[in-house]
């Protein structure tokens, strides 16, 4: 049987999709907003339940409490509670987005970085060490893309990929 094509007109030329197509920016900023929540609860318990656990969650954030934070274990334990604090949000960004998940959940990272950069920039004596901030912010685009990630699985897992 021939086939007889003809086209009706000129092709569409082949265009790249932008970067931020497809982007959905409430997610990313609610992400963003599970991010830091997350990462005080967290450590909240990680200091009430670990470090001293006769002295509440709320103890976490008193001025003994922060002189543990800038110890070495303290700074360890903050970035990795950071860090999993901001795959929490990537994973809710990610998942409420329901396509691009990766691309979403490295946004939530991206996003954390600018507050991190907003909060410490009118502070000049901040706290820590420039090299743990350097590694925080390094380790914020992989943790949020890595939810993002996980999202993708868990929505292929229970059948609600909107792709």
């Amino acid at each position: 049987m021939p086939y007889d094509f003809q086209p009706s007109g000129t092709p569409r030329p082949i265009e790249p999709t932008g970067f931020f197509t497809g982007i959905k920016f409430r997610p990313i900023l609610t992400g963003a907003v599970v991010d830091y929540i997350a990462t005080f609860v967290l450590s909240a318990f990680y200091y009430g339940f670990y470090v001293a656990p006769n002295s509440g969650a709320a103890a976490a954030f008193e001025e003994e409490a922060a002189k543990f934070w800038m110890t070495s274990e303290g700074l360890a334990a903050g970035l990795l509670l950071g860090s999993l604090g901001t795959l929490i949000g990537g994973f809710y960004a990610a998942y409420k987005a329901g396509n691009l998940q990766m691309k979403h959940g490295a946004l939530v990272g991206v996003t954390s970085i600018i507050v991190g950069v907003v909060m410490h920039s009118g502070d000049s004596t901040s706290e820590f060490p420039e090299w743990f901030m350097a590694l925080s912010f390094a380790a914020a685009i992989p943790a949020g893309a890595l939810g993002g990630f996980f999202a993708e699985m868990f929505a292929g897992m229970t059948g609600k990929n909107r792709q």
